[in-house]
């Protein structure tokens, strides 16, 4: 497992487009130089031996060495110890809705976005506590197993998309069935599910369904994201709305918020509901219902020891510049024979 400590010096690699845009435009200056003071002819006689291709080799080189110092500053680390640790914690799996009708705009900057951010944020309040997730639509799919990885939780948050799916609509049933089998513990009985969703159920068959689940120690809580009022829903293509989608009729499709469903599937389980458009209160209110419940020990595999990198890149970017104030911008005998520009010498 890699881990990377100072991820903020990635920005100088942008020095790396800046010395190419530099030894471009000082390759245009040379040429326009050159043709005032000679032409083509007397220039190739007086400088016969000038090497295009040197030149372009000594600037890949540097910034190849630029590339190196600048990872050997990021100082990435590998994990070289394994540990199996002993913790106390409650097992929750997030559903997030990845339905069309989650790109409307009504809450900044789309109820998707939102979506993640809030289980972003629940995620960071977290201390041991495993988790899992789930993304559904008109079907329900497994994204990531109960774990403690906290790490790879957000990294399947971040690539949900309302595409994932091709079973469009919006069947809360099936997410609530599917967490069902996440929950593999059955010593733990403090089982939490949180539907992260506009309310929107097409199914109808939700609240039936969180009957069935509270009588298997799931408690479910719910967050409302969106508007009451609702808002259309965008179709874009490369980030540019370009209409909004229609119903059979022709007219604009508005999606709202449905409180009342996503209060009635977390009251059938003792659960709590939360609007979502306050993350501080989202975050504060299932913190609380987490810190009320007993927790389970369990035992979980963490890296434990990482080892530094840095000086394989530093030495490797040491070398590089090191070459390159030896490279010489005239040819040698055997790139005279390749001639790889069509350099001409007289």
């Amino acid at each position: 497992m890699f881990r990377l400590d100072e991820k903020i010096w990635f920005w100088t690699l942008l020095a790396i487009p800046v010395i190419i845009l530099l030894f471009v435009s000082l390759q245009i200056w040379r040429r326009s130089a050159q043709k005032k003071f000679a032409d083509s002819h007397l220039l190739n006689r007086l400088s016969p031996n000038q090497s295009l291709f040197k030149s372009i080799l000594k600037v890949f080189v540097l910034c190849a060495a630029f590339a190196c110092l600048s990872l050997a500053l990021v100082n990435p680390k590998i994990g070289t110890k394994l540990e199996t640790v002993r913790s106390q914690g409650v097992d929750i799996v997030f559903a997030v809705d990845v339905s069309k009708s989650m790109l409307a705009e009504d809450i900044a900057p789309n109820r998707l976005e939102k979506s993640k951010q809030l289980v972003r944020e629940i995620i960071n309040s977290l201390a041991s506590d495993r988790v899992g997730i789930i993304a559904y639509a008109g079907k329900a799919f497994p994204q990531l197993p109960i774990t403690t990885d906290y790490a790879s939780a957000k990294m399947f948050l971040q690539n949900m998309n309302t595409d994932m799916l091709s079973s469009q609509g919006t069947a809360i049933h099936e997410a609530i069935q599917l967490a069902t089998t996440y929950f593999d513990d059955e010593e733990q009985t403090n089982r939490i599910l949180i539907i992260i969703s506009d309310g929107e159920d097409h199914s109808g068959e939700a609240v039936d369904i969180a009957e069935e689940a509270s009588e298997k120690g799931i408690r479910i809580l719910t967050v409302g994201v969106g508007d009451a009022k609702g808002g259309p829903i965008p179709i874009k293509r490369n980030g540019v709305v370009l209409n909004y989608k229609k119903d059979s009729n022709g007219e604009t499709v508005i999606t709202r918020l449905d409180e009342s469903t996503l209060r009635d599937i977390a009251e059938e389980t003792d659960g709590v509901y939360v609007n979502g458009s306050n993350t501080a209160e989202v975050v504060e209110t299932i913190k609380d219902v987490l810190d009320k419940m007993d927790k389970k020990e369990f035992e979980s595999k963490q890296i434990a020891d990482f080892k530094d990198q840095f000086q394989w890149f530093l030495g490797l970017g040491i070398l590089l510049l090191f070459i390159e104030i030896f490279f010489l911008e005239r040819k040698t005998a055997w790139l005279k024979k390749l001639n790889l520009f069509n350099e001409t010498s007289l």
